[in-house]
């Protein structure tokens, strides 16, 4: 079905980018996938991979059946005003836009409209992202199976039934990666406090939270027992996390994304 797919992009930035280079290495023809984006650089990229490319969408004669809006939150609500007419049974409106729930995205685009509404976080840019959807309950089983393999060509993906948790998504998955970033930044300065060249301390760092990740993909623990396994009584790694229950740092996170979520409440209204 993905190779068959007819894809209009609307808005050619990163994730844009991102998203389109993964179609395309899960077997999506660049023929098959129309750029609309007025900036030249969107032109020149679409033409180096060989994709269809306009500055707006009039007259298109070939109906995709996927429009992906990857336009900022911002300007979505005049970008979509030159494909509102697209809007139809057979095609859906897969948005990217962090902020913009169902209900907006209908104020803009029809009531009618069948839309799904996505959150995928930075990772997706190296094909290692995760991203949450929800869709506004007129979409066709096909429509929702395309939207779910699109996604998963930049990493993994899954549904929720009520929109409503897609602020709690946003806080853990959509910001999440700051969160991995600043540990990461924490242990490196620490390593450099004690000792550690620069370089050692950032690789230290960096391949530590990497491969702490690989295991708790691939063991099939949760990451509570994999703390446990690591944890010897009386060691080094109990020293630590002492300190690091000590200064509450569960209960940071457990704040933080708690304001991240009440927050992206704030950003959807």
């Amino acid at each position: 079905m993905i190779r068959g797919a007819r894809i209009l992009v609307l808005g050619f930035g990163n994730m844009g980018q991102a998203l389109v280079k993964g179609f395309i290495e899960n077997g999506i023809q660049g023929g098959r996938i129309h750029i609309v984006d007025p900036s030249e650089n969107a032109a020149k990229l679409a033409k180096e991979m060989g994709l269809d490319y306009s500055q707006t969408a009039e007259g298109i004669t070939r109906p995709p059946a996927m429009v992906l809006l990857a336009v900022k939150p911002q300007i979505m609500a005049e970008a979509v005003k030159g494909i509102k007419y697209l809007a139809s049974e057979t095609v859906c409106f897969l948005s990217i836009a962090a902020g913009l729930n169902l209900t907006n995205l209908k104020a803009m685009l029809g009531e009618d409209a069948r839309i799904v509404r996505a959150m995928p976080n930075t990772p997706s840019a190296i094909g290692e992202g995760m991203t949450v959807m929800a869709h506004t309950g007129n979409l066709a089983f096909e429509q929702m199976a395309l939207a779910d393999t699109l996604m998963d060509c930049v990493g993994e993906s899954e549904w929720v039934e009520d929109e409503a948790l897609m602020d709690a998504v946003t806080a853990v998955s959509g910001s999440g990666p700051a969160y991995v970033f600043l540990l990461m930044e924490s242990m490196m300065k620490a390593g450099i406090e004690n000792g550690l060249p620069e370089k050692l301390a950032l690789k230290l760092a960096v391949q530590t939270c990497k491969g702490a990740a690989a295991l708790a993909t691939e063991s099939g623990e949760t990451p509570d027992v994999l703390r446990v396994n690591v944890t010897s009584k009386g060691g080094t790694t109990e020293a630590a996390l002492n300190t690091l229950y000590a200064e509450k740092f569960p209960e940071a996170v457990s704040k933080a994304i708690e304001n991240a979520t009440k927050r992206s409440i704030e950003l959807s209204k």
